[in-house]
């Protein structure tokens, strides 16, 4: 038998239409299955949960069928409340599948410490930008008898003198004791 025979043989024409319709079922079964699994069309809308405390975000979440992931946050930003959400990823209003997780940024109770340089014997123009790249502000600036002119003698916070090492809160502003030139 050729080959050209067999192609237009009743045999070989039945296989390929039992194939054809094999397939047809097998891609209507898999198209149900994913659709019913996948809840194709259906989504949930991401609520906005900046400025919010946790436990709100969590019920907002919760109500709306979505996973809360909380994420480290190493920034106090002072314009939100301590432990609130500052960011969330996705933003609010985006429509997004059931049990998705919202990953949430929180404020911290404050500024994170920082520790404070050695700048004795430094000048004024080399301490303050030093401070001031740590996060510090300078504070009140007094001189002293000294010949070094505007030399740091000392560093105070709040009105006790800190050594190099301590730890501060980043932004708090610590005060300078110059040298102002003049014999003592």
């Amino acid at each position: 038998m050729s080959v050209f025979k067999f192609l237009i043989s009743k045999t070989f024409l039945k296989q390929l239409v039992l194939a054809i319709v094999a397939i047809v079922v097998l891609c209507f079964l898999m198209l149900t299955w994913l659709k019913s699994t996948t809840n194709h069309g259906e989504f949930e809308t991401v609520p906005e949960l900046k400025g919010k405390s946790i436990s709100v975000a969590e019920m907002e979440l919760n109500e709306n069928n979505l996973v809360m992931q909380i994420q480290d946050s190493a920034n106090f930003n002072p314009d939100y409340p301590k432990f609130s959400v500052i960011e969330q990823e996705p933003a609010a209003g985006t429509k997004v599948k059931e049990d998705r997780k919202i990953y949430l940024t929180l404020n911290p109770s404050g500024y994170r410490k920082v520790e404070v340089p050695d700048l004795r014997e430094r000048t004024f123009r080399q301490a303050e930008p030093n401070l001031e790249a740590l996060g510090f502000k300078v504070g009140n600036i007094t001189y002293v008898d000294n010949l070094g002119k505007d030399i740091v003698l000392q560093l105070k916070y709040k009105g006790k003198t800190i050594n190099p090492g301590e730890k501060l809160p980043k932004t708090s502003k610590i005060d300078l004791v110059l040298g102002n030139g003049n014999r003592p």
